[in-house]
């Protein structure tokens, strides 16, 4: 069984309030702006939306349907809020379902970020493989932090156009610390392309 965790509580630094301009244009927002954002369009969720091709984003719900897991036909799950009470990899035997769990909290406090690439790159297998869903309980924050920095890391997405690419099809809301470690991924991989 593939599982992680990771109970470190260490804060990100606030990132500076206001709309800048970096070299290549794209803007980096405050935490209050981007949450203006997330407020905005979609706010409806299935159990399940498809948020990318071949990537669903969802509940704990899906999760535990195993029917209308094979009616969606995937094949990987990645769990962000994995737990030992709760079904794991043992779960899904049988189905064929390769399962990825992440004991994440959804706190602000809790440091989601030593498993964004971890998650990028289970997300980025799945979909070469098949069709994946990536959720926690509610499929709002923990869930949809990773799947914004897989669009960011793997498909070079800034901040604001991943969270306008899944909120046109999924209401999405992580809390202000996830917030604050993807603005901290955004810049890390800005500099990381212009270098």
């Amino acid at each position: 069984m593939a599982f992680l965790s990771r109970f470190s509580r260490n804060n990100t630094r606030s990132p500076s309030r206001g709309v800048r301009e970096e070299r290549n244009r794209h803007p980096i927002l405050s935490i209050f702006e981007l949450e203006r954002l997330l407020y905005t369009g979609k706010t409806a969720c299935n159990h399940a939306d498809e948020v990318w091709p071949g990537l669903y984003l969802g509940d704990q719900d899906i999760a535990a349907n195993r029917r209308e897991l094979a009616h969606l036909r995937i094949t990987h799950i990645l769990n962000a809020s994995h737990s030992k009470w709760r079904g794991g990899a043992e779960y899904y035997e049988g189905t064929g379902i390769r399962y990825l769990g992440i004991e994440a909290h959804d706190s602000p406090s809790f440091d989601m970020s030593p498993y964004f690439y971890p998650a990028a790159d289970f997300i980025h297998q799945a979909l070469n493989e098949g069709r994946i869903l990536v959720h926690c309980a509610v499929g709002v924050s923990r869930s949809a932090t990773l799947v914004l920095a897989y669009l960011m890391i793997r498909h070079h997405m800034p901040l604001v156009e991943a969270i306008k690419t899944v909120k046109d099809h999924r209401g999405i809301i992580p809390n202000r610390g996830f917030l604050r470690q993807l603005v901290a991924l955004d810049n890390a991989l800005r500099l990381k392309r212009s270098a």
